[in-house]
């Protein structure tokens, strides 16, 4: 997918709208757009960046419940 950049865009910005998170994408997306990192950290509007299609999730943490009463 193709997105352009909207005023005061960053990647991890467009990552996270997209993908809903950054961790573990923000890279994927760099490697797909080789000379975005070379633009600096606010993208100008309209910089087009592909968005690579990430099917895999990242495990999510599991949280143990602490009970103060137990």
């Amino acid at each position: 997918m193709r997105v352009a950049a909207r005023q005061g865009d960053t990647v991890d910005l467009i990552c996270h709208r997209h993908y809903g998170r950054t961790a573990g994408v923000t890279e994927a997306v760099y490697a797909a757009n080789p000379s975005l990192a070379d633009i600096g950290p606010t993208l100008p509007i309209g910089t087009p960046v592909n968005l690579p299609d990430l099917t895999t999730q990242p495990a999510e943490a599991i949280r143990q419940l602490v009970n103060l009463w137990d």
